[in-house]
């Protein structure tokens, strides 16, 4: 067994040696009923035809998978493996690395999606501002921006510990993390157990996550110029969700 090895807190590191294990471990959530979620929430807010679609932190392209036989889809994230892996799941659809905060693809998108609590590696409110500043430039007038949240102040419990095993013909996964609150930070250091060919690997992933209540949120929609809608509930993950939307 190879010796732990920690991770930055940064949302590239995360994921870069076993994207497999990542992909492995959230194998069980419901991505193709959250993007008929996504769809039509953007059809009800939406205020032109929607046939264009940004996901913005696309990761393996689980969501892009199902995304794309409704929409001409383009992902962006900022890790190469995580990229690698999406291009071959889901081969029609066009993938570019970036950062949200710094992306810039020229063009604007009827749908910008930005989910699974993506939107909590930003450092601070500020970023918060300039990163919804920045998708919002991506959106056509009339389009919608879906943000899908990480969790409030209010709702985050620290002091747990969680634990996941999964497994598939090729590999085995076990995960399990401790949950911290440090200076307005959720701080998830997660341990990793990966056996395959023959080999058991472990190493940690720190991952820290901004603490955003819903009016910060609000009003940084409203700094991009959009206006906002909350979900409480959102997508079944029930994290909740941003709906902004440009007037046409």
């Amino acid at each position: 067994m190879s010796r732990p090895r920690s991770r930055p807190a940064d949302p590239v590191a995360p994921y870069r040696r076993r994207v497999e294990a990542y992909d492995l471990v959230y194998g069980r959530k419901p991505y193709a009923a959250e993007a008929r979620a996504v769809r039509a929430i953007a059809r009800r807010y939406g205020r032109r035809p929607l046939r264009t679609l940004l996901d913005v932190a696309c990761g393996t392209g689980r969501h892009l998978e199902f995304l794309s036989r409704w929409y001409d889809c383009t992902g962006v994230d900022a890790s190469p493996a995580m990229l690698a892996l999406a291009r071959r799941r889901a081969p029609g659809v066009r993938f570019r690395r970036g950062r949200m905060e710094t992306l810039e693809l020229r063009r604007r998108f009827d749908v910008v999606t930005c989910l699974f609590s993506a939107i909590g590696y930003v450092r601070s409110g500020a970023e918060l501002r300039r990163v919804l500043a920045n998708l919002a430039r991506h959106l056509a007038p009339g389009g919608v921006l879906l943000v899908e949240p990480w969790l409030t102040p209010r709702v985050f419990r620290a002091g747990r510990v969680n634990a996941l095993l999964a497994r598939s013909p090729e590999l085995q996964v076990a995960r399990m993390n401790d949950v911290r609150r440090r200076r307005g930070r959720s701080v998830l250091d997660f341990h990793y157990l990966v056996g395959a060919e023959g080999r058991v690997e472990h190493f940690v992933e720190r991952h820290e996550l901004a603490l955003f209540d819903v009016a910060t949120m609000r009003e940084a929609f409203r700094r991009a110029g959009l206006r906002v809608v909350y979900r409480r509930g959102g997508l079944p993950m029930r994290r909740g969700l941003y709906i902004g939307h440009r007037p046409a």
